[in-house]
């Protein structure tokens, strides 16, 4: 017998649109499958094998967020097909942060009303993320919230489960003065400080996608811009050298993320002359005269993600980066004793 409901569907829910969304992203499910991904969607619950031989004492290691407030420029732009790759980005690179190798991701939509076709744009966005963060997509859901928030609206979250041998996970307490941070550039402001952006540029329901001079594409393109994935540079660089730190700088900014990484006694120095700073967070200081401590209290400003080594390490950290599709990967500071924090100099 046909699944449908005439009520639930005059009650705003409508669970054929649901089956159809189904169907329409098969295909991008398809396109992340990997070793170890046993059932296709539909099921009832993601299910995956992971190889754990040649491993002493395996850890699942776990990172969940969503995309924010940035949603609404995807809403504005009526462009869904890259916040997807932001959801996955904002998790598998957490997971990376621990020196884990992302396996598998689940996804939840919730939106006022289940348009098929919009959902398989969200999914084709976390079905990118995922095969260039070479984890699986192994499920996930979509529920129709009718009345908690506009028809052609939704959010977006995600869930991400990396693994890593214990004695190979990165441990902070290594960390010692003299070692060397390295950045990996940003492509944009990523997932966080939109609240800000949207006031200070004025972005609303009937705002302009604006030109600046500063920038190569008018506003909107340019903060839609998907998260940067590090998984694959990062994992090639754990081959090789054992990093010391692994940040990944979201919102938050310096002052919060990168402590995070360091042991009592050591101190982040952060060159700031040496900080490739994106157009971007230039304009939005200048446009919404935001002070620089509160630019890097919220915003990468360039930068989203720091890998400390030891010094001895850092030319071989930065080859094997710069060959494995982080060409931009450059020194940005160095590890000092003093109180545990960020000093930016």
């Amino acid at each position: 017998m046909k699944s449908e409901s005439a009520s639930y569907k005059a009650a705003g829910v409508d669970i054929t649109a649901g089956y159809r969304s189904v169907e329409l992203i098969k295909s991008h499910v398809a396109r992340t499958s990997i070793p170890g991904a046993l059932v296709g969607i539909g099921g009832f619950g993601g299910v995956f094998r992971p190889e754990l031989s040649g491993m002493k004492d395996p850890v699942l290691v776990s990172g969940t967020d969503g995309v924010g407030t940035k949603l609404k420029l995807a809403f504005l732009m009526n462009k869904h097909d890259t916040v997807g790759i932001d959801c996955v980005a904002m998790c598998v690179n957490d997971v990376i942060c621990c020196g884990a190798t992302p396996l598998f991701f689940l996804d939840y939509i919730a939106c006022g009303k289940n348009t098929p076709e919009v959902i398989e744009a969200i999914v084709k966005g976390v079905a990118d993320g995922c095969v260039e963060a070479g984890c699986a997509l192994v499920g996930g859901e979509t529920a129709e919230h009718p009345g908690m928030m506009p028809a052609d609206e939704y959010d977006l979250a995600g869930f991400a489960v990396g693994l890593v041998d214990h004695e190979r996970m990165i441990d902070h307490e290594t960390t010692r003065p003299g070692d060397v941070i390295i950045a990996l550039p940003s492509s944009g402001a990523h997932s966080n400080g939109f609240s800000l952006i949207r006031k200070v540029f004025g972005i609303g329901e009937d705002g302009e996608n604006k030109q600046y001079a500063e920038l190569e594409k008018p506003l909107w393109d340019t903060l839609l811009t998907p998260t940067k994935i590090y998984v694959k540079p990062v994992l090639a660089l754990l081959k090789t050298v054992q990093p010391r730190g692994i940040c990944h700088i979201t919102g938050g900014g310096y002052f919060e993320n990168i402590p995070r990484t360091l042991p009592d006694g050591c101190t982040a120095k952060i060159e700031k002359a040496a900080i490739r700073t994106l157009a971007i967070f230039d304009l939005i200081a200048k446009e919404g005269n935001v002070p620089e401590r509160d630019m890097f209290n919220t915003y990468n400003m360039g930068i989203g993600m720091t890998v400390t080594v030891a010094k001895i390490d850092a030319d071989k950290a930065l080859e094997i980066l710069r060959a494995n599709g982080e060409p931009g990967a450059y020194v940005v500071g160095e590890i000092v004793s003093g109180e545990k924090g960020v000093i930016l100099c």
